[in-house]
């Protein structure tokens, strides 16, 4: 018996709330990423690593988020803990090998492709290993051709975000290609879920092993939403984000000069006759008159 599958359970509320999230972890890592380049003294390593969890848990938090408006309607679904977890650090560490490639290795069309490639399976693989921690009273099954699309736009849409990461540096810029990022991995997760089809097993409902979404997803959202917000955090106090690139290069230039008077420029002294205070320029002063006797 085929289940009734439905992806919408509260509406749009799960869609939007994913959405967003989706669009705060591609924002803050973005920046991050930007942060490592702008300022070459700067922990690059800490920066990049950071940049990868920020997108990794966005990713990760908007693919849960949208699975608790998931319902088979026919039977309840539970979650294994173990499966749900592993899905949340695949997805950190694959985003982490294509944000330290480009980071190291620039936006050249060999870094970036393959960087694009990997990070994209590995968001598939997040996708689909959580997916495969589903635990229901029936068989999984999934339509190649929307799989292999679902696949192909998250190679598209991690080698945009990547190329963005590494030439887009203004904020507001920044902000809107987190924006298009947020739409690409929602696509991702939503044509993914396109494909799947519930064969039941019965129509008992019974209960089987595994946590429920309201035990399991709920909590273990909130550490990777309390991550995001501390990167804000981190982010939005960051004098080099937060000032942009010019204003921080003539600000440190200031310190520096503030630090080292030796950077100073040299003013010669001058005299003040009293006259530049009316802008008038004094004539210069007349030998006096010998008078002749």
């Amino acid at each position: 018996m085929q289940g009734t599958v439905d992806g919408f359970r509260y509406g749009a509320v799960t869609p939007v709330a994913a959405y967003l999230m989706a669009c705060l972890g591609g924002a803050l890592g973005l920046r991050c990423i930007v942060r490592s380049l702008l300022d070459g003294q700067s922990w690059k390593p800490g920066w990049l690593a950071l940049g990868a969890a920020s997108i990794g848990c966005g990713i990760w938090t908007m693919h849960f988020i949208a699975m608790i408006g998931f319902q088979v309607e026919e039977t309840r679904i539970r979650y294994d803990t173990g499966l749900t977890v592993l899905s949340l650090a695949v997805a950190i560490f694959v985003v982490g090998i294509g944000v330290f490639m480009v980071g190291y290795l620039g936006a050249g069309p060999g870094p970036l492709t393959g960087a694009g490639v990997i990070t994209g399976l590995g968001v598939a693989a997040m996708h689909y290993l959580g997916m495969a921690a589903l635990r229901l009273d029936g068989d999984i099954a999934y339509d190649a051709f929307t799989v292999g699309l679902s696949i192909l736009i998250a190679i598209v849409a991690a080698t945009a975000a990547l190329w963005a990461a590494v030439t887009i540096r203004g904020f507001l810029t920044s902000l809107g290609a987190s924006l298009v990022m947020g739409v690409a991995v929602s696509g991702m997760h939503y044509t993914g879920m396109a494909a799947v089809s519930v064969h039941l097993h019965s129509t008992t409902g019974a209960s089987w092993a595994g946590d429920s979404p309201s035990s399991l997803l709920l909590p273990m959202l909130l550490g990777p939403t309390i991550f995001l917000l501390l990167a804000g955090v981190v982010v939005m106090f960051d004098p080099l984000l937060v000032l942009g690139d010019g204003e921080w290069n003539r600000s440190g230039a200031d310190r520096r000069r503030r630090d080292d008077p030796s950077q100073a420029e040299v003013q010669q002294p001058r005299q003040d006759s009293g006259f530049e205070a009316f802008g008038d320029t004094p004539e210069p002063r007349r030998k006096p008159y010998a008078r002749k006797w």
